[in-house]
Protein backbone atom coordinates (compact mmCIF):
# COMPACT_ATOMS: atom_id res chain seq x y z
CA UNK A 1 0.00 0.00 0.00
CA UNK A 2 1.17 3.45 -0.77
CA UNK A 3 0.59 6.31 1.50
CA UNK A 4 0.89 9.82 0.65
CA UNK A 5 0.81 13.08 2.60
CA UNK A 6 -2.42 15.17 2.90
CA UNK A 7 -1.68 18.66 1.99
CA UNK A 8 -3.28 22.21 2.65
CA UNK A 9 -4.11 24.43 -0.03
CA UNK A 10 -0.17 25.70 -0.14
CA UNK A 11 0.52 22.23 -0.73
CA UNK A 12 1.99 21.69 2.77
CA UNK A 13 1.87 18.22 4.63
CA UNK A 14 -0.99 18.33 7.18
CA UNK A 15 0.67 15.82 9.17
CA UNK A 16 -1.93 12.96 7.89
CA UNK A 17 -1.78 10.41 5.16
CA UNK A 18 -3.85 9.10 3.05
CA UNK A 19 -3.92 5.45 0.76
CA UNK A 20 -2.83 6.62 -2.50
CA UNK A 21 -6.13 4.70 -3.73
CA UNK A 22 -8.66 6.68 -1.67
CA UNK A 23 -6.73 9.86 -2.39
CA UNK A 24 -7.75 9.87 -6.00
CA UNK A 25 -11.25 7.78 -4.99
CA UNK A 26 -12.39 11.05 -2.78
CA UNK A 27 -10.63 13.58 -4.13
CA UNK A 28 -7.89 14.50 -1.48
CA UNK A 29 -5.42 16.95 -1.86
CA UNK A 30 -1.76 15.15 -2.30
CA UNK A 31 1.64 16.08 -3.75
CA UNK A 32 3.34 14.82 -7.04
CA UNK A 33 6.73 15.36 -9.19
CA UNK A 34 6.72 16.24 -12.19
CA UNK A 35 10.00 16.10 -14.34
CA UNK A 36 9.69 17.81 -17.91
CA UNK A 37 12.65 16.56 -20.41
CA UNK A 38 13.89 19.02 -22.96
CA UNK A 39 16.10 18.36 -26.07
CA UNK A 40 17.55 20.80 -28.33
CA UNK A 41 17.52 19.34 -31.84
CA UNK A 42 17.98 20.50 -35.21
CA UNK A 43 17.81 24.29 -34.26
CA UNK A 44 14.19 23.37 -32.00
CA UNK A 45 13.49 22.28 -28.33
CA UNK A 46 11.62 18.97 -27.79
CA UNK A 47 9.73 18.22 -24.90
CA UNK A 48 10.24 14.81 -24.34
CA UNK A 49 7.00 12.56 -23.45
CA UNK A 50 6.44 8.35 -22.33
CA UNK A 51 3.46 6.54 -23.48
CA UNK A 52 2.08 5.30 -20.11
CA UNK A 53 1.52 1.31 -19.67
CA UNK A 54 -1.85 -0.02 -20.88
CA UNK A 55 -2.12 -1.64 -17.36
CA UNK A 56 -1.82 1.71 -15.66
CA UNK A 57 -4.74 2.68 -13.41
CA UNK A 58 -5.21 5.98 -15.31
CA UNK A 59 -5.28 7.15 -18.32
CA UNK A 60 -3.62 4.07 -19.59
CA UNK A 61 -1.90 4.21 -23.31
CA UNK A 62 -1.79 7.79 -23.36
CA UNK A 63 2.02 9.85 -24.10
CA UNK A 64 2.41 11.57 -20.69
CA UNK A 65 5.17 13.71 -18.58
CA UNK A 66 8.79 12.61 -19.11
CA UNK A 67 8.89 11.44 -15.59
CA UNK A 68 6.62 11.52 -12.68
CA UNK A 69 5.10 10.16 -9.97
CA UNK A 70 2.84 10.59 -6.24
CA UNK A 71 5.21 11.89 -3.69
CA UNK A 72 5.32 9.20 -0.49
CA UNK A 73 4.71 10.21 2.93
CA UNK A 74 7.40 11.73 4.29
CA UNK A 75 9.51 12.34 1.48
CA UNK A 76 10.14 15.62 0.10
CA UNK A 77 9.56 17.17 -3.88
CA UNK A 78 13.03 16.71 -5.24
CA UNK A 79 14.18 13.79 -3.60
CA UNK A 80 10.95 12.05 -5.03
CA UNK A 81 11.79 13.65 -8.70
CA UNK A 82 14.91 12.54 -8.90
CA UNK A 83 13.85 9.11 -7.45
CA UNK A 84 10.95 8.74 -10.37
CA UNK A 85 13.26 10.18 -13.23
CA UNK A 86 15.50 6.64 -12.29
CA UNK A 87 12.70 4.29 -12.13
CA UNK A 88 11.34 5.01 -15.11
CA UNK A 89 13.56 6.48 -17.58
CA UNK A 90 17.27 4.87 -15.78
CA UNK A 91 18.69 8.72 -16.06
CA UNK A 92 20.40 9.09 -12.42
CA UNK A 93 20.74 13.06 -11.74
CA UNK A 94 21.39 15.58 -9.37
CA UNK A 95 19.76 18.18 -7.88
CA UNK A 96 21.53 20.67 -9.80
CA UNK A 97 20.79 19.13 -13.01
CA UNK A 98 16.67 20.40 -12.21
CA UNK A 99 15.18 23.45 -12.10
CA UNK A 100 12.38 24.18 -9.94
CA UNK A 101 9.69 25.83 -11.49
CA UNK A 102 7.62 25.88 -8.46
CA UNK A 103 4.00 24.49 -7.54
CA UNK A 104 1.18 23.88 -9.63
CA UNK A 105 -2.55 23.13 -8.39
CA UNK A 106 -4.37 20.58 -10.73
CA UNK A 107 -8.08 19.32 -10.03
CA UNK A 108 -9.05 16.66 -12.64
CA UNK A 109 -12.56 14.20 -11.90
CA UNK A 110 -12.68 11.69 -14.74
CA UNK A 111 -13.58 7.52 -14.01
CA UNK A 112 -11.42 4.63 -15.45
CA UNK A 113 -13.25 1.26 -15.18
CA UNK A 114 -16.03 1.90 -14.15
CA UNK A 115 -14.85 3.50 -10.80
CA UNK A 116 -14.34 7.70 -9.84
CA UNK A 117 -10.98 9.21 -10.53
CA UNK A 118 -10.72 12.19 -8.95
CA UNK A 119 -6.40 14.05 -9.10
CA UNK A 120 -6.58 16.85 -6.87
Amino acid sequence: MEFLDIVDGEGKPTGKTVERSRAHAEGIRHRTAHVWLLRHRAGETEVLLQKRSSRKDSFPGCYDISSAGHIPAGSGVMESALRELEEELGIAAEQKNLIWLGPRKTFHETSFYGRPFVDN
